[in-house]
């Protein structure tokens, strides 16, 4: 079954199937909507930061 998807979920997906255990973002990103959709997945570890090196 074919399932539509959001650019920001396919990512998401595509990590999580790609074996992405880990994922460190700061909110405010573009990316955030990656991190809050991989975090969905069960296995995956994530974690906010305040700051981009901290994410890092």
């Amino acid at each position: 079954m074919k399932k539509l998807l959001l650019g920001n979920e396919a990512i998401a997906q595509g990590a999580f199937e790609a074996g992405v255990h880990v994922v460190s973002s700061y909110p405010g990103t573009p990316s955030t909507e990656i991190t809050e959709n991989i975090a969905k997945y069960d296995g995956v570890y994530c974690e906010w930061a305040p700051n981009e090196m901290v994410a890092l």
